[in-house]
């Protein structure tokens, strides 16, 4: 009989196709799970992994038997939270990710409210980009996720929460026209300083200043929004920040702020959930607080 334990393990190998991170990742011994893989391929009468030295290689049935593996262990940990939050809203364990775009901007206005109205929510949090947020979601291992949407995956739900504005930030005295407005044309791409890869904040400035100007966009990539405003501040260059994080970001005098003209570019920022989940009610409470927080 196949078995729930041999349907997780399977999928932690088919993740970090290495026994021994498999195994860590399970909390188990590597000879405990190699067993339990050795138990199922028998089961199934098919190899579902070639054991190589320093790797695993997934056969081709492995995977597939894998990626249905993954679908029924989300439906399996939905029909979880179903048993478990039949009661009050936002109750029991929450496996909350948010992208790091939005994070340090909205977590410290939300976490307190969230206390104080749900003390019996406990909040596992989770701050990485969007595709692995989405990765993490779609297997079971997030409940609700806060990102920039659309949503990249047709089984999730999604519920926007609220438009975030994109603002030019440059160096104060940086000779950009002092105008109230300005427009795309006034961008020199060459001066632009992004988030490194895999942000979705990246992408998003990428396809409104690369369309807009035409011109060769500046390979140089930081890991976070506040080292891109350090180099913004001692004049390093220019880039686009969300509204949202002015406040946190914008700390001094070294750096000035201009708005686009109409019609602005702009971000929507909502939570996506699993459509098998039984617990869209919780999620539609948690959409309303951060909108309330948000302002």
């Amino acid at each position: 009989m196949i078995t729930l334990r041999q349907l997780r393990y399977l999928d932690a190998l088919a993740r970090h196709r290495h026994f021994g991170r498999a195994a860590e990742a399970c909390s188990v011994s590597q000879p405990a799970l190699s067993m339990q893989i050795k138990d199922l391929e028998r089961e199934l009468g098919v190899a579902l992994a070639e054991r190589r030295s320093n790797d695993v290689a997934m056969t081709e049935t492995g995977m597939e038997i894998a990626r249905r593996s993954e679908r029924i262990l989300s439906e399996v940990s939905d029909l979880e939270d179903f048993a478990r939050h039949r009661g009050a809203v936002l109750s029991g364990t929450l496996k909350f990710g948010v992208i790091p775009s939005v994070a340090p901007y909205v977590l410290p206005h939300l976490l307190p409210v969230l206390q104080e109205r749900h003390p019996d929510l406990e909040l596992e949090l989770r701050e990485t980009q969007t595709r692995f947020l989405v990765e993490e979601l779609i297997r079971g291992a997030l409940d609700v996720v806060m990102i920039a949407l659309p949503a990249p995956h047709a089984e999730i739900e999604t519920l926007a929460l609220f438009d975030d504005a994109f603002l030019l930030a440059a160096p104060a005295g940086d000779d950009l026209p002092s105008r109230t407005r300005i427009t795309a044309d006034d961008i020199d791409p060459s001066r632009l300083i992004l988030l490194e890869e895999g942000h979705c904040l990246r992408d998003q400035a990428l396809a409104f200043c690369a369309e807009a100007t035409g011109g060769t966009l500046r390979e140089l990539g930081a890991t976070s929004l506040t080292t891109v405003m350090q180099m913004v501040a001692n004049g390093y260059g220019i880039t686009l920040i969300p509204e949202i994080a002015v406040p946190v970001e914008v700390r001094d005098g070294r750096v000035k702020l201009l708005r686009f003209a109409k019609p602005e570019p702009f971000r929507t920022v909502g939570l996506a959930w699993r459509k098998t989940s039984s617990r869209a009610r919780d999620f539609r409470a948690l959409g309303k607080i951060v909108t309330e927080v948000v302002g």
